[in-house]
């Protein structure tokens, strides 16, 4: 693989994302369940959040956003060669969502398999990308994170319902010169902390029953206050890990898109990475928590509304955190 990082890099082509039409605000919120917009925004930095529409799945997304990241790189479906969909949400157990993208976009020359790694789950596909471009087993990629976790989300337990919003984002990655791109990547988990954050019914460990559907195991179960701390430790030194890695510090990062997880989250990072706020992209007050899918939204987000802010040569750092628990970063230079 050494031979090969000389030879060529992986780069972003295109980046396309999607968000529903409807929004749930705080307000919104105040009526469903014991809470205020004060309460939200201070403890989530959150004002309101997209939710799909009934007949939206975890594929309708990614479609959209895909098709705005393929006409941005100039490529069609048919000349992908591999569909990664990162997705808590699937549409269905199986087949996996990323063959139902693939139908749609008519990749009939693409494998197509999903990620499941949370809120992490877009760095993970990012990283798998990156090898097999590398390693000459792909050119052209299609990487997604898709979530509906309104699906999921149980709108009687204020801790959970106020955070979380349905959206997609997805980017074409093809070979460029060697230096660009991609420069260096991070993943790691830890299954004992499992307990975090979970959705326990559904599975075949627990199949859901109506009994397990009255209890509500069918929801996402949290402890915010053990998560915020293993969050911004694992964030912070996968950033470092990953500058390292490139031969770079994080103080040579020019710009951090953090997974929307919390405000506090977010400044707790920033401030231990001692970068200035505008150099963080931050959405979350507008789009919420959307999981594996909120970095590469927060990232098309940006571009499309600051158009050539990132620059060619800029250091562009990814970092995730989400259940399993999973972590990691990518160094990207535009």
């Amino acid at each position: 693989m050494n031979s090969n990082k000389k030879i060529r890099g992986a780069c972003i082509t295109g980046i396309g994302c999607y968000v529903p039409e409807k929004v749930l605000t705080n307000q919104d919120l105040e009526k469903m369940v014991d809470t205020s917009d004060e309460w939200i925004v201070t403890r989530t930095g959150i004002k309101e959040r997209r939710i799909a529409a009934e007949n939206e799945a975890a594929s309708d997304l990614a479609y959209h956003a895909s098709m705005d990241a393929l006409k941005k790189a100039g490529v069609k479906g048919r000349d992908l060669d591999q569909i990664i969909v990162a997705t808590a949400t699937s549409d269905m157990i199986f087949p996996s969502t990323a063959c139902l993208l693939q139908d749609r976009l008519g990749s009939k020359n693409s494998a197509a398999y999903d990620v499941t790694a949370a809120c992490s789950g877009f760095i993970y596909g990012i990283s798998m990308a990156h090898s097999m471009i590398l390693t000459g087993k792909a050119e052209k990629i299609l990487v997604v994170g898709s979530e509906v976790l309104s699906s999921m989300t149980d709108y009687t337990d204020r801790k959970t319902c106020v955070l979380f919003g349905d959206g997609a984002g997805a980017v074409v990655m093809e070979p460029c010169e060697a230096g660009k791109g991609v420069l260096a990547t991070y993943m790691r988990s830890d299954g004992s902390y499992t307990d975090l954050l979970y959705k326990p019914g559904g599975g075949s460990r627990m199949p859901l029953t109506p009994e397990r559907l009255k209890e509500g195991q069918q929801y996402i179960h949290m402890k915010g206050d053990g998560l915020f701390k293993y969050a911004v430790k694992a964030m912070v030194s996968a950033a470092r890990k990953t500058a390292k890695d490139a031969g770079l510090t994080t103080e040579d990062v020019d710009y951090l898109i953090p997974h929307q997880a919390n405000i506090r989250i977010i400044e707790g990072v920033r401030k231990r990475l001692k970068l200035k706020k505008e150099q963080v992209i931050v959405n979350i007050d507008r789009i919420g928590n959307t999981s594996s899918a909120s970095i590469p939204i927060a990232w098309c987000e940006y571009e499309r509304n600051h158009p050539g802010k990132i620059s060619g040569g800029d250091l562009v750092m990814l970092v995730a955190f989400g259940g399993g628990l999973t972590w990691g970063a990518v160094l990207y230079r535009k």
